[in-house]
């Protein structure tokens, strides 16, 4: 069979029987169309361990718009659409190389980043809660860093997703994964205090006050993106005098760190975070395990002088 064929076959599966997201299915094409702009439309049985070094090496050497070589982070992506790809197969008994045969690039983990309580209090008082702008910005940080919840989740919400009298509410995440958003009362008296200001009774719970006035078929009406929630926290971090890269996955790591920090147990900061995997959020204890600043103080012989 033909690659492309393969391919699309494959997609219509993630789509139909495994309901990935259309982000996740465009992302699969994007990268098992980059096998096709090197190798061209080969047969699906001619993929094998050769062909894959080659096309390692060219990934390797693909540039970007902002760097001359493709990460090694984004490379292992491809590696991993095609790993699925060939698991398809696999299973629809279409001849192709066994998916276990393709191993993943040695990656470094990126230091993760979280803001102090200091850092938070300022961040906090920067945005100008006189004006609808302010009051909604407040509203989002506070929301980010009490929820944990990732910047495409908040910008998805709708007024009605959330439940400000329990304060929690349901969101899909990840892998259409659902999981439980609990915020503060702080948090709460905040996102009440805009909406009371709203005038509209359009749906999207934070909703952009510039551009564009049309309301599309979906009944959006100026739906705040995810590039904007990342250009305003990144400028009030500037504002607040915050030195280090602060974007809302920022938030969603001190959210996480703060709950350790606090003695929350790992498991639950994994369902709170979303996380399939708990060796994902094995990193915050790395951050903030208390024994070892207690071993430390006890033992370190400048500490005992």
């Amino acid at each position: 069979m033909l690659f492309t064929k393969a391919k699309t076959d494959f997609l219509e599966y993630l789509e139909i029987e495994q309901n990935r997201s259309q982000k996740t299915i465009a992302n699969y094409d994007h990268y098992l169309t980059r096998l096709i702009d090197f190798a061209g439309d080969i047969q699906v049985s001619d993929i094998d361990s050769e062909l894959i070094r080659k096309w390692r090496l060219w990934l390797n050497r693909l540039g970007t718009n902002t760097s001359d070589e493709l990460g090694k982070l984004t490379q292992n992506y491809h590696l991993i659409a095609l790993r699925s790809f060939l698991k398809f197969c696999a299973k629809r008994d279409i001849p192709a190389l066994p998916a276990d045969k393709i191993e993943l690039a040695r990656t470094y983990r990126k230091q993760v980043t979280f803001l102090t309580t200091e850092e938070i209090d300022r961040l906090f008082k920067q945005p100008k809660i006189n004006t609808m702008i302010g009051l909604r910005d407040r509203a989002i940080l506070e929301l980010l860093f009490s929820s944990g919840l990732r910047v495409s989740e908040l910008v998805s919400l709708d007024r009605d997703n959330i439940n400000l009298k329990q304060r929690e509410f349901m969101v899909r995440g990840k892998g259409q994964k659902d999981r439980p958003i609990f915020i503060s009362v702080e948090a709460t008296n905040w996102i009440e205090a805009y909406l009371a200001k709203r005038s509209d009774a359009t749906k999207p719970l934070f909703i952009r006050y510039s551009g564009n006035k049309q309301v599309d078929l979906s009944g959006n009406y100026h739906r705040l993106t995810s590039r904007s929630v990342q250009r305003l926290v990144a400028k009030y971090a500037l504002l607040a005098g915050i030195t280090k890269h602060v974007s809302p996955h920022t938030l969603r790591h001190s959210f996480a760190t703060d709950l350790i920090m606090n003695g929350s147990d790992l498991r639950s900061v994994q369902a709170m975070l979303g996380h399939s995997n708990i060796s994902t959020t094995q990193i915050y204890t790395h951050m903030t395990d208390p024994h070892l600043k207690e071993i430390h103080e006890k033992f370190h012989r400048y500490n005992n002088s």
